[in-house]
């Protein structure tokens, strides 16, 4: 199982609309992908690593496949719909990583 998590940067001039995300947005994501996706879970950044520090970030979407190949092969026809709903709900740049699911 591999997981992909979308990394969305923490800036105080840069809102998140997170009632976007969670109300359209990942709804959108989960129906374009179907059943290759199968988990997905969003972590809303409260606090950095030590007293007053922001998040290091403002987000983290999580969407769980097979393999990378399963991923690829559901995301790769709805890429451009999918990323080009950003705006719609972040200024910033998220970054992409994907992992091995090891535990």
């Amino acid at each position: 199982m591999i997981k992909v998590s979308v990394l969305y940067p923490y800036a105080e001039d840069q809102p998140f609309d997170m009632d976007y995300y969670l109300g359209s947005h990942m709804p959108m994501v989960a129906d374009r992908l179907g059943d290759a996706l199968k988990s997905s879970s969003v972590d809303q950044g409260v606090a950095g690593g030590g007293p007053g520090q922001p998040p290091p970030f403002a987000a983290v979407g999580h969407l769980v496949f097979e393999s990378v190949e399963a991923f690829q092969t559901a995301f790769g026809p709805h890429t451009a719909e999918i990323m080009g709903d950003i705006p719609n709900y972040t200024a910033t740049t998220p970054t992409m990583q994907i992992s091995e699911i090891r535990l």
